[in-house]
């Protein structure tokens, strides 16, 4: 019978309105109380004095690469590098190789990820078979085998019809469609975000128009169907303007926003460095701002990495021919605590609660909160911790990231899964 008991430390969970300096007691990888001074007989201790304890955070947009891509990343490597970014929860894309379109390759992550992950992993399974936006994939058969949501992530789906079908099945299995909005007639042969910049640079450009149009589109859809529908990685400004209004018609929308578009614009781009490629990309200052006040004001629910590892020699060729996307699992937390609390955009609480309560509601998980009974998958950060983010020591078997370098004041210090301690920061 293991027994823990996190003492002293300043908890803050936004499910049960809770903000106070109390001990959380863990008994079989439950939690079973939250009190002042607990006095546990034979327990673990982990003294939190000074730091902020927090329900486990969630990741709800992670690419793991395997199975087919394991030079990349692997679901043991990529759970590494989550639980030392302070996540207690992963949600892997289904853009693998083989894709997650079936029960059997979701049976494959389930089974993978009990034995080597460091953190707990949900599949999201593919929309279309193969994400080729052609043909409904096995979403029944993949529900059972376990599977959170679907999502042709990397791949939207172009047709329409398709995801008005794809809509009807996720409304009737009661699972979230999460749609990568571009429309590819668009941003067809873009690198990076259409604007001053991209002229400066002589790269082609992906308007903010390739976003919207598909926004658009889906949102409408998700009326027609009365689907959750729930927009990846959303960057323009346009969308949520789009967002914000569908959810003043009442309409079963969320999104979320990476850490990388509410920090950096296409004006902070190193020229032609592939470590600042990703899609949907920097976009200007207009967006960015419109991100922070979207999450500021709760249009956007949660902040999500889209953590995309890739090798060195496949980002280190011409920008033009260099894949698209950055890991982001390690500086998350600290980009958020940088750019959104301690400018004032979010209280603590709702920082929190983008990374815990929320992602747990659109996904229907049991996680999210510190309400006695609930797993023991525990987050523990520092608001003021100073220390500099070094990719070289990254777990992540990649290491494209513009944040190498970076110097952050505030940041994970354990990450507690089912009552065990799977992380811990060291010196």
């Amino acid at each position: 019978m293991s027994k823990l008991v996190v003492k002293n430390g300043r908890v803050v969970d936004p499910s049960q309105d809770l903000d106070r300096v109390c001990d959380v007691a863990i008994e079989d990888g439950i939690i079973r109380a939250i009190e002042k001074d607990i006095e546990r007989t034979g327990s673990e201790e982990f003294d939190a004095s000074g730091l902020i304890v927090a329900p486990g955070f969630i990741d709800m947009h992670v690419h793991l690469r395997e199975p087919g891509f394991e030079h990349a990343e692997t679901i043991e490597s990529g759970s590494r590098a989550a639980a030392s970014g302070g996540f207690t929860s992963i949600c892997c894309m289904p853009n693998t190789q083989p894709v997650n379109d079936k029960a059997t390759v979701t049976n494959y992550i389930v089974e993978r990820a009990r034995r080597v992950a460091a953190v707990n992993v949900y599949p999201i399974g593919a929309i279309t078979m193969n994400s080729a936006g052609e043909e409904i994939s096995a979403i029944a058969s993949m529900k059972q085998a376990g599977i959170v949501a679907i999502s042709d992530d990397g791949r939207p789906v172009m047709s329409a019809r398709v995801l008005r079908r794809a809509m009807e099945f996720a409304r009737a299995l009661d699972i979230p469609l999460i749609e990568h909005c571009e429309d590819l007639d668009l941003s067809a042969g873009g690198d990076m975000h259409e604007g001053l910049e991209s002229a400066r640079l002589g790269l082609r450009g992906i308007p903010r128009s390739s976003e919207d149009v598909m926004v658009a589109r889906d949102i409408i859809l998700a009326e027609t169907t009365g689907a959750r529908y729930h927009v990846a990685h959303i960057s323009s400004k346009n969308s949520v303007e789009m967002v914000a209004f569908a959810k003043q018609r009442g309409s079963p929308v969320t999104c979320e926003a990476t850490p990388h578009h509410f920090t950096l614009t296409d004006e902070d781009m190193r020229p032609y460095d592939g470590n600042y490629k990703m899609k949907p990309p920097l976009r200007e200052r207009s967006d960015m701002e419109a991100i922070r006040k979207g999450v500021e004001n709760r249009t956007i629910d949660a902040v999500a990495t889209d953590h995309a590892p890739h090798p060195g020699d496949e980002k280190m060729q011409e920008f033009e021919r260099c894949p698209f996307g950055i890991i982001g699992l390690e500086t998350a937390v600290g980009l958020a605590l940088d750019r959104l609390y301690r400018p004032g955009n979010v209280s603590l609480p709702h920082l929190v609660r983008l990374f815990t309560q929320n992602p747990a509601r659109i996904l229907s998980l049991d996680r999210g909160t510190l309400h006695p009974g609930a797993p023991a998958d525990i987050t523990i950060f520092n608001l003021d911790h100073e220390w500099i983010y070094d990719v070289n020591r990254s777990p992540s078997k990649s290491r494209n990231t513009p944040f190498h370098g970076h110097k952050f004041r505030g940041g994970p210090m354990a990450t507690i899964v089912a009552g065990q301690i799977v992380w811990r920061f060291e010196a």
